[in-house]
């Protein structure tokens, strides 16, 4: 694939304030939660990148995915690596094209989104300074691993709902003991009776996680 840039929208905040970078699910485009940023944080410019493959190919739509989904928690491993890989590239260009580098970033999303800010997290310790995870799961990858080093330095917020039809609430409670195990900073959220969405209390919980990070 190619290595230009992910298409991105961008929601200009205070100059001083974060980079808060959201991650659509599958099928959805960059458009799709730029405008969360401000229910997130007041402080923070919202940067919202579009995934690199079109979703129409695997049955996902008109927009874009971040990874051919298999089965339960398992991933395609090849579109996965270079989901990651695109995903990584991104976020060492944007901050210095943005003329903020060194900026604090916190990275998250929703559905796929939410799977590939984990999944990018864990392989890139301290790099952000949190992570949120809405309705996302940890992936079952071989580059994917859970390790004390790995969860150690960046504090994690995942909510979930216990209704999901689409990626069930198990799904979560076993990412979260798998983080839990390895001495994570670990917040969770259940969305009690609810399905595959955000809800104005799981934006209202993220908001608190990231006003408590500082």
């Amino acid at each position: 694939m190619s290595d230009a840039p992910l298409a991105f929208q961008i929601a200009e905040g205070p100059a001083d304030g974060p980079l808060l970078v959201l991650l659509h699910g599958r099928g959805a485009d960059e458009g799709d939660l730029v405008s969360l940023g401000r229910m997130l944080s007041s402080d923070a410019t919202t940067v919202a990148p579009r995934a690199p493959f079109p979703g129409a190919p695997w049955g996902y739509g008109g927009g874009y995915a971040w990874y051919r989904y298999l089965q339960g928690t398992t991933p395609e491993p090849d579109s996965f690596r270079e989901g990651q890989r695109r995903l990584a590239a991104f976020l060492e260009w944007m901050p210095g094209h943005l003329g903020r580098p060194g900026t604090p970033l916190v990275v998250g999303g929703f559905s796929q989104g939410g799977t590939s800010s984990l999944a990018w997290g864990l392989g890139h310790p301290g790099r952000a300074r949190g992570l949120l995870i809405f309705s996302g799961f940890l992936a079952d990858h071989p580059d994917v691993t859970v390790t004390p080093d790995a969860v150690a330095a960046t504090p994690i917020w995942w909510g979930h709902g216990t209704r999901d039809p689409a990626i069930p609430f198990v799904f979560a409670e076993a990412g979260w003991q798998a983080l839990r195990e390895a001495g994570a900073p670990l917040a969770t959220f259940r969305d009690e009776g609810v399905g595959h969405t955000i809800t104005r209390e799981a934006l209202d919980a993220a908001r608190r996680f990231l006003d408590g990070l500082g």
